[in-house]
């Protein structure tokens, strides 16, 4: 088999203090006590925006990122930031989010590697968190989100948006602050981990844990990383991301250029799927994959409130639910379960059409800025 050498890969891709900073904008926003009773002492939350708040604090719009975006949701790759914008377009005059009208804020999640306390980031004893760092879940990401809003003024968001795990979120801040949303869009989700995503993700967390870099989660101090074992977990993930049917139309069985997979070569796909577990390596941070994949893997809207069923049926803010319809990871009956249970669904299900499956969220792009700007102007009615 071709062989290949992890070596070059960085210990982590975590924005690390003394990094440049780029756009990123930082507040402390205090201790936190987690959902599942761990304690953070102080929280440090990177966070981007565009725009400016009215007087009144009533024309933001919270960008919500998935599993491994953070806050540059918009704008080009450049010092401090390796990637441009993870949906880049949707803020500016000819996006859905014109800033001349709007106050648009994305954050780093917490947990996360770009600036907002998680794994990577330096404790109170001057050290990486490391195995340190306690579980999150969705519930204590969007408490923070709220501390946030109330840092940058923000008293009612026009619309808050997500995607996947962005989507989580989206839906906890219109059951946990409804009367702070004039409208959601909710974009390939669920309102619970299935099984089979449980099973997907412990797998990929399995396959980090078990890298003999991986040395109990503290490994940044360290020569090399966890960077094989994240890289095998990207490839699970990045197969569950995309459709069967269009890594058949791009590779079939093909080799990768005129090497000989027989031999000491590569497939096509097996190139492909290396590059994106190389490009994630050096923009990524193994503790945080485990963490965030944690977070998706605990998520339960009706935790604690009575059940899913209970928790759909009180939603009274305005959403729009979407589905893409070759989704394998986030299938279109948990979007069906959403439009359907949750009474303000505006215009039932919709449907993104795209061969890409669950990535489609971030690649059809006029898609989903359509759906952007008809929340906005939901957001705008219900704050008359």
């Amino acid at each position: 088999m071709h062989s290949r050498d992890d070596e070059f890969l960085p210990v982590t891709g975590a924005w690390l203090e003394g990094d440049v900073v780029g756009q990123r904008q930082f507040v402390s926003l205090g201790p936190i006590d987690l959902e599942l009773g761990g304690h953070l002492p102080e929280v440090t939350v990177a966070f981007e925006t565009w725009g400016a708040l009215d007087p009144d604090g009533s024309n933001g719009v919270l960008v919500l990122h998935a599993l491994t975006g953070d806050s540059h949701v918009n704008g080009p790759a450049g010092a401090g930031h390796k990637t441009a914008g993870w949906l880049d377009g949707l803020v500016g005059v000819n996006g859905p989010i014109d800033p001349n009208q709007w106050f648009a804020v994305s954050s780093n999640v917490l947990g996360g590697c770009q600036g907002t306390t998680g794994p990577s980031s330096i404790a109170p004893d001057g050290k990486p968190w490391g195995s340190r760092f306690p579980r999150v879940t969705v519930n204590d990401q969007v408490r923070i989100e709220k501390r946030l809003a109330e840092h940058l003024g923000v008293k009612h968001w026009a619309t808050v948006i997500g995607g996947s795990m962005g989507a989580m979120r989206a839906l906890e801040w219109v059951v946990e602050y409804p009367e702070e949303v004039g409208s959601a869009v909710i974009v390939a989700v669920g309102a619970a981990a299935t099984a089979d995503q449980i099973g997907t993700q412990i797998t990929q967390m399995h396959a980090i844990t078990s890298d003999p870099a991986w040395n109990g989660g503290d490994y940044y101090d360290q020569e090399r990383g966890p960077v094989s074992g994240m890289g095998v977990a990207r490839r699970i993930a990045h197969l569950t991301y995309r459709s069967e049917s269009e890594l058949a139309l791009r590779f079939s069985n093909e080799p990768q250029d005129n090497e000989e997979p027989l031999g000491q070569g590569r497939y096509a796909v097996q190139s492909y799927l290396d590059h994106q577990a190389d490009k994630l390596a050096g923009r990524f941070d193994a503790g945080t994959y485990v963490s965030l994949t944690d977070v998706m893997t605990t998520w339960d809207l009706g935790r604690g409130r009575g059940g899913v069923n209970q928790v759909l049926a009180g939603i009274n803010t305005p959403v729009i639910i979407a589905g893409i319809d070759t989704d394998r990871l986030y299938p279109l009956y948990l979007q069906q379960q959403l439009a359907d249970e949750i009474p303000s669904t505006v215009g039932g299900l919709r449907l993104i059409s795209s061969p890409f499956g669950h990535d489609a969220f971030l690649i059809e792009r006029e898609q989903v800025f359509a759906l952007v700007a008809e929340a906005l102007q939901l957001g705008v009615q219900a704050s008359r």
